[in-house]
């Protein structure tokens, strides 16, 4: 199944895939009372689609970065950029909601 949605992928051409290094590597504090799983898959489906293949194949199918390389036809560092800029999304769009979310509800800290 992975492999027919690359190869539709890999027909389309407004797929196009950054090849930029990022070194940097995002993490966010997730409190289970703050940020619901569908919140997180909301955001996750709203992120450009070379940035939301390469999480998901990373993150959630447990793929490495050169077999991802190996799967879209780039290189390995691409890969990696792709998931730090994934990341980098989804850490700015929880905290835009952990944010809002103080706001609405200020003595819930």
């Amino acid at each position: 199944m992975v492999n027919n949605v690359l190869q539709q992928y890999r027909n389309q051409t407004f797929l196009s895939l950054v090849n930029e290094d990022v070194a940097e590597d995002y993490e966010v504090e997730i409190e289970d009372d703050q940020i619901s799983m569908d919140y997180l898959l909301k955001i996750i489906q709203e992120l450009p689609d070379r940035y939301r293949l390469v999480f998901n194949l990373y993150v959630i199918d447990g793929f490495s970065h050169a077999e991802i390389a190996e799967m879209l036809t780039i290189n390995i560092g691409t890969s990696k950029s792709n998931l730090a800029r994934a990341r980098m999304i989804l850490k700015e769009k929880i905290e835009q909601h952990k944010n809002e979310e103080a706001k609405k509800f200020p003595s819930a800290k």
